[in-house]
Formats: C-alpha cells, structure tokens, sequence
C-alpha cells in the first residue's frame, strides 16, 4: 500500500491530497492541466477536481452526473470526496456513495 494513501473505514483507499497552491473560483484549462491526479475525486478520469471547499462541494453535488466511470472509481471517488470535504470542514451526512443520488 502506498503510504501517502489513507485508509477509510479499513476498505477503500483514498488518493486525494490537498493541492497547492489551493485553485479558488472557477478553474480553467490552464490550471487544471497541471494538478496531481490526487487533485480529483475521480483521479483515473481526472474528473471533479477539488481544490477548494467551493470545488468539493461541486464535487459532491455533481457525483451521480459523472459519467464513464466505474462503481470501484465511484467507490475511490465518495472516499475522496469524504476525505476533502473533512479537511475544509465540510459536513457530509452521506455514508455511501449510493447515497449521493441517482446514477445516470
């Protein structure tokens, strides 16, 4: 295992790790391109990066509208997100990924 990896409730491993310098608003092309896979929610697909509170926000708001991505990335991806969203003092009350809505 990797050591730079967490480890949520003893199953998934996380890969998300705070990014600097933190990217706040709106994150163009430019600025994206050049984060760390560990910068996403879905570091495989590079999708929903999170930056920022605002981003993991977004993050979890937008989780069941990623498309093209398995369940075991949706299982990194929540874990991820929780992982985030505890670091900017985000409160999630969702326990599992399912819970963030309905898949496409």
């Amino acid at each position: 295992m990797n050591p730079s990896r967490d480890t949520i409730e003893g199953a998934v491993n996380t890969t998300w790790e705070p990014s600097y310098p933190a990217g706040h608003g709106r994150l163009d092309a430019a600025q994206v391109n050049p984060l760390p896979d560990s910068a996403f929610a879905f570091p495989q697909s590079r999708k929903e990066p999170m930056t920022d509170a605002s981003h993991v926000r977004n993050a979890i708001a937008r989780f069941d509208q990623v498309q093209d991505v398995s369940d075991a990335e949706r299982e990194i991806a929540f874990a991820n997100i929780r992982k985030a969203a505890k670091y900017y003092g985000i409160e999630m009350r969702e326990t599992d990924w399912h819970q963030l809505g309905a898949r496409l």
